[in-house]
């Protein structure tokens, strides 16, 4: 397991879905089962966090002056 710091996006979800895989079979431990649940919302926050900076980071928009400003769209009804 990489340090999660370093986890990129991609490898995260790679876990996260070896943990759904294993939890799904059904075959595992109880005390086991927990700690790939504790380790899976770990892996959950870690995306989300991941996400939402990327999301951050593409409703900004930089003006002429090098000034970072919010983007927003007007959504037609």
């Amino acid at each position: 397991m990489l340090d999660d710091r370093k986890l990129t996006f991609e490898q995260a979800m790679e876990e996260l879905e070896d943990i759904v895989s294993k939890l799904e079979e059904g075959d595992v431990p109880l005390e086991e089962a927990i700690t790939y649940y504790k380790r899976g919302v770990e892996l959950s926050k870690l995306c989300s966090d991941k996400l939402k900076n990327v999301e951050n980071q593409l409703t900004q928009v930089l003006t002429e002056d090098g000034q970072a400003v919010a983007f927003i769209v007007n959504e037609e009804e």
